[in-house]
C-alpha cells in the first residue's frame, strides 16, 4: 500500500469511528434502540440514508440489545427511477429489504400547479405511506436519515419563515401515536457523511427525477449555516447544543412556563441577605 493511499485509510477509519460515536451517543441519549426493536431503515438511494443503513448494520454487531434491521425504500414511481439500484445494492449487502411501490408521483403532479415545489405534499405521502407499512409488518422503530444540519435549517425555516421555535426532534411518536420515528444521523455533520459516501462509492439516486423546483427556503438556510460555519468556527456546534439547553422561564411561551403563577418568595431573600451577611462578617474578620 503506498502512503497515500495508507494516509487515505487512516482518515477514513477516522471518520467512520467518528459518525460511529456519533450514532451511538444519539441512541443512548435518547433510548432510540431497545431490546426485541424491529428497525425499519428509510432508504431514498441519497447518502444519508445509505450511510446510516451502513452504520446501524455495524453497530447491531456490537450493541448490547439485539434488534432487526428491515431496509425499506418507497417507489413512487418518478419517470427515470433508476429501480435496479438498490435492490442490486441490498442484496450485495446482504441485508433484508423490501421495495414499497406506490405512485405518489402522479398524485403530486395532479395536485400540485407546474411550476411550484412538490416536496412538502410529496414528503405527507411518503409519510403516511411508510406509517402505513410499519403498522401492517409490526415495525417499532423507522429510523430516517436527518442529521445535523437538517435539524439546524428546520429549526431556523420554522424561526423565519413560520414564527416558531420549532425542530426535528432525534426521538418523535407520530401524531396517531402509533410509530416512533427515531434520526440516529443526529449528531452526525453533514460534512462528514458526504465524505464517508464518497468514501464508500454508495450507488446515490439524485432527488431530482420529479422535475420540481429546488427548495429554495431550505437552500438559503444551508447557505448561512455553511457560510456561519467557515466565517466562525464553532458556531454551529453552540448553536446545536442551545436546541439541547432550553431555559423555558427565559422564553416567552405561557405554555411551556407559568408565568402568570409566579409569586415572591419572600424568605428567599431572607436566608440570601443573611448569607451574605455572615459571608461579609467572616471576611472582615
Amino acid at each position: 500500500m503506498t502512503d497515500l493511499a495508507q494516509k487515505s485509510r487512516t482518515q477514513f477509519n477516522k471518520l467512520q469511528k467518528r459518525l460511529r460515536r456519533n450514532v451511538g451517543e444519539a441512541i443512548a441519549d435518547y433510548n432510540m434502540i431497545e431490546h426485541g426493536d424491529k428497525v425499519m431503515v428509510c432508504l431514498s438511494g441519497g447518502k444519508d440514508s445509505y450511510t446510516l443503513l451502513d452504520i446501524l448494520l455495524n453497530l447491531q454487531k456490537t450493541a448490547p440489545v439485539d434488534f432487526e434491521i428491515l431496509a425499506v425504500n418507497l417507489d413512487q414511481k418518478q419517470p427515470d427511477f433508476p429501480e435496479h439500484v438498490l435492490p442490486e445494492y441490498l442484496q450485495s449487502i446482504g441485508v433484508p429489504f423490501h421495495i414499497i411501490e406506490h405512485d405518489t408521483y402522479s398524485i403530486v403532479k395532479r395536485i400540485i400547479p407546474e411550476g411550484k415545489t412538490t416536496c412538502s405534499l410529496c414528503s405527507r405521502l411518503r409519510r403516511g405511506t411508510l406509517y402505513g407499512f410499519a403498522k401492517e409488518h409490526n415495525i417499532t422503530k423507522i429510523a430516517l436519515g436527518h442529521h445535523r444540519e437538517d435539524i439546524m435549517e428546520t429549526y431556523f425555516l420554522n424561526m423565519f419563515y413560520a414564527g416558531k421555535l420549532k425542530a426535528m426532534p432525534p426521538k418523535l411518536l407520530s401524531d396517531d401515536k402509533q410509530n416512533i420515528v427515531i434520526r440516529p444521523l443526529a449528531y452526525c455533520r453533514e460534512k462528514d457523511i458526504n465524505r464517508f459516501a464518497a468514501f464508500k462509492q454508495f450507488p446515490i439516486i439524485p432527488c431530482n427525477l420529479c422535475g420540481s423546483q429546488e427548495n429554495l427556503q431550505r437552500k438559503a438556510m444551508k447557505q448561512m449555516l455553511a457560510g456561519w460555519d467557515k466565517q466562525f468556527p464553532g458556531r454551529l456546534e453552540t448553536i446545536f447544543a442551545s436546541l439541547q439547553n432550553i431555559a423555558p422561564s427565559q422564553m416567552l411561551d405561557p405554555g411551556l412556563f407559568d408565568f402568570a403563577g409566579l409569586q415572591r418568595d419572600p424568605n428567599y431573600n431572607t436566608a440570601r441577605i443573611a448569607s451574605d451577611e455572615a459571608g461579609l462578617d467572616i471576611l472582615e474578620r
